[in-house]
Parts: structure tokens; C-alpha cells; sequence
């Protein structure tokens, strides 16, 4: 398809849901070289690497097409260009110069590899930089945090991807971070799709025991402090649930505000760290009762968008395989909109015996599982076995602390922050992760 002289072909991808003068001046330049191609980023590329997307595929396809300029729309459906490029053989490539640093170079390299086999050549537009153009992508982030947009994006990530990749976060700094994360590995882009909000984490960013101490109006405005600065979804760790006539509350409140998950662990009393196991005296609720706070759950809820999961302490408690199938059947029944399974062994072998099992009888039920004991297993071996959702449960902050601490130490040991300054990160870094309205 690489066509005469008269008509060569030019290709550009987009991965926009809106068109700002930017996208037309691509359009305009590319326009001059030949029959102009858009590829349409598939939505299972785009959220690798960029936003998730607030129209389907087919409604960016017919926008993409209706722009004056274009001749054909086609389907991208991997962000690196070399099917696309060996399919298409476009005579040049058009993009912004906006991509010539940072993440976005891995992509430019891989382009720049592909036309080569053939002598394609690649040509970068100087990126459009104006009041309007960061109008319109300030609107399109707003869209995205919108609570009716956030709230159901958990149920769409699950359907999109082999496993949704979660991390925690406890601040707005940390929602940041699993926000706009991205790295380049063997030629793909990949980030979070989603954040936990541990009651852990929280509770030790206030330097307060993890015992229920911090209410639930205190985790709602970590929660909001998130919510301001980020657009992914969010999964609460709701500990028991607290009390049935309490709970429904709560699940009214956080579907409100656009939380997407709340994950509550089949237990009664005084809340202990499930990793102390039978170390501590922990009693496990029974299933009738605990089925009966998620019955009442759902039937508070206003959505279809909001999730209660279900998570079973049997195998931390040293209950037996048999009593946590017992107990995930129980629950999917009485609604449970997913069930995880949590274990302190370094083996993920039980996790995994545990999943096989269910798999056997729930095909649909998503599995949700916390590898912060058995970390040895891939997010691919997991996926394998029936699991859906991975939450790095508590990674961030464990990392701070003892890089806090050190630094701390080392100013008092010198009596000077000099020795500390090569393992910091330029102030300018930590601005420039923080937008400006």
C-alpha cells in the first residue's frame, strides 16, 4: 500500500477522545504528504499507557472519521507500532515532537525501527502548546475523575484486562504516583489501573495502630484527597464492614463519591492485621451473618457500578481449604460482587489450590488476591489460575519509610543534609508531578 508518487500514504495515531486544534494541525500537515490513515488506539492499549478512555472504540472510530482530512480510520491495537507499520506500510509517519523524551521515546524508537526496513520516514510536528489545547485536556481529565465515570471503571477493567494491576495509596502524593507511573519494558508501556486504599497504610500515615482507630470519616477525606488529584479507580479496604446498620451507610456514601470497591474481611471485634494470624485472637464471623452485611449492602446500593467484595480470613486462621470454598459459594450467593482470598505463607501454593477450586464451580465471580507474603509469583501466573484483580497492598509505603528513616539518621549523624542529597529527588521533580490548574 505504499501507493505512487502522486498519493502516498501517511498514517497517525490517535488515542483522544477529543479533538483540539492540535489533532487538526497533525491532520492539516499530514494531509500535504499524501491519503491520510488514523489509527484508532484500541481501549486495551490506551489504558496501558495513557487515560482510560470516557467513549467506546466505535464512537472514537465515527469522530475520527468525520474530521475533514481523513481518508481511512483503522484499528491500533497495540501501542508499539510494528504490526500496524508491516500491515499498512505507510510512506511516512506523522506525530508531535512531544514525543521525543520520556516514556513516549520508547515509541518513537520502535517507529523509527519499522519504517527503516523499508525506507518509510517519519515526520514530527511541532507540538501545539496553547490556553485552549490545555482547556480541553484539563475537561477531558475533570470527565474522567467525575464520580459517574470513576465508579464503574473497575467493572470495565475487569472485563478489558488479564489482570487489574492495583497499588496502595494513602495520600495525594501517593495517588499521583500509581496515577502517572508508566515504564517502558521489552518493547510495552505499562502502568497501575487502579488504587487500594488500605486501612493499614492510612492508619500508619496518621501514625495510629491499625485497629479501626481511624473512623470512617477520616478515611473519607484521605479517600477525597486522592479523588482530587487523580482519575483511577479506587478499591476501599473496609476491614469488617463495622456493624450491618452502619455499613449500608457507608456503601451509600463511597458509591456517592465514586469509589468503585469496597472490600470487607469476614471477621467480628477488634480489628487485628490478618498477618498476625492465629498469633493474635481473631475470630472469624459466621457465614450467615456476614452473608446477611453484604445481602444488606447491596440492597443499599443505587448502582450496578459499586462492588462489595468479599474477603475470606479461613486460610490465615488456619481453617482448612474446605471452609473458605464453603464460605466463597456462600457469599457469591448472598451477592458478593467478588471474593478475595488472603494467605501469610510465602508459598502461593494454597492461593492458588484455592482458585483452581473455585474456578471449577464460578467461572465469572472475579478473584481478587494480596501477594505481599508469597511476592515470588508473576501477575501472568496468577491470571492463569482465575484471578482478576492484584493489589500491592502496602509496597509504597513500606519503601518510604526506611528511605525517611535513613535520611533522617545521616542528617543527625553529620549535622548537615549533604551526605543525604544524591539519594534525593530534585524538588523540580516532585513539582512538576503535581499538575497546576
Amino acid at each position: 500500500m505504499i501507493g505512487d508518487n502522486d498519493m502516498k500514504t501517511v498514517y497517525t495515531c490517535f488515542c483522544t477522545d477529543v479533538i483540539h486544534e492540535g489533532h487538526l494541525n497533525i491532520i492539516e500537515n499530514a494531509h500535504k504528504y499524501g491519503k491520510v490513515v488514523i489509527g484508532a488506539l484500541s481501549d486495551e492499549a490506551l489504558i496501558r499507557y495513557n487515560r482510560f478512555p470516557t467513549i467506546s472504540l466505535e464512537e472514537r472510530i465515527s469522530l475520527y472519521k468525520s474530521l475533514d482530512g481523513v481518508d481511512d480510520v483503522i484499528v491500533q491495537d497495540t501501542i508499539m507500532y510494528d504490526k500496524v507499520i508491516e500491515q499498512l506500510k505507510p510512506d511516512y509517519v506523522v506525530h508531535g515532537d512531544n514525543w521525543k523524551d520520556g516514556i513516549e521515546s520508547a515509541i518513537r524508537d520502535n517507529v523509527i525501527k519499522n519504517l527503516s526496513t523499508y525506507g518509510g520516514e517519519l515526520i514530527e510536528i511541532p507540538y501545539t502548546y496553547n490556553e485552549s489545547v490545555k482547556k480541553v485536556d484539563s475537561r477531558l481529565k475533570e470527565k474522567l475523575a467525575m464520580p459517574e465515570y470513576r465508579r464503574k471503571r473497575l467493572k470495565q477493567l475487569i472485563k478489558m484486562c488479564p489482570i487489574v494491576k492495583t497499588i496502595e495509596a494513602h495520600s495525594g502524593l501517593t495517588g499521583l504516583i500509581a496515577e502517572k507511573t508508566v515504564v517502558e519494558n521489552d518493547g510495552k508501556l505499562d502502568q497501575f489501573d487502579a488504587m487500594w486504599v488500605s486501612s493499614l497504610c492510612d492508619s500508619t500515615a496518621k501514625g495510629k495502630p491499625d485497629i479501626e482507630l481511624v473512623d470512617m470519616s477520616s478515611r473519607l477525606r484521605t479517600i477525597d484527597d486522592i479523588m482530587e488529584v487523580t482519575t483511577k479507580p479506587i478499591i476501599l479496604d473496609g476491614d469488617t464492614g463495622g456493624l450491618t446498620e452502619h455499613f449500608v451507610y457507608n456503601v451509600r456514601t463511597l458509591e456517592r463519591m465514586g469509589v468503585s470497591a469496597i472490600i470487607i474481611e469476614d471477621k467480628k471485634g477488634l480489628k487485628k492485621n490478618s498477618l498476625f494470624g492465629n498469633d493474635v485472637v481473631q475470630t472469624q464471623d459466621s457465614i450467615e451473618a456476614f452473608s446477611e452485611k453484604i445481602a444488606a449492602g447491596k440492597r443499599a446500593q443505587l448502582t450496578d457500578d459499586f462492588m462489595i467484595i468479599a474477603r475470606i480470613e479461613s486460610l490465615i486462621l488456619e481453617q482448612g481449604m474446605e471452609d473458605a470454598l464453603t464460605r466463597a459459594f456462600a457469599f457469591v450467593k448472598a451477592g458478593a460482587d467478588g471474593i478475595m482470598i488472603h494467605s501469610r505463607k510465602k508459598d502461593p501454593s494454597e492461593i492458588l489450590e484455592f482458585c483452581d477450586k473455585f474456578r471449577e464451580q464460578d467461572k465469572d465471580t472475579p478473584i481478587v488476591v494480596v501477594p505481599s507474603s508469597y511476592n515470588v509469583i508473576t501477575e501472568d501466573e496468577l491470571a492463569a489460575h482465575g484471578v482478576n484483580i492484584v493489589i500491592y497492598a502496602n509496597q509504597l509505603t513500606r519503601s518510604a519509610f526506611p528511605a525517611m528513616k535513613q535520611t533522617a539518621e545521616d542528617i543527625l549523624r553529620y549535622h548537615r543534609a549533604k551526605e543525604v542529597d544524591d539519594r534525593l529527588l530534585p524538588i523540580k521533580d516532585i513539582i512538576t508531578l503535581i499538575d497546576e490548574l
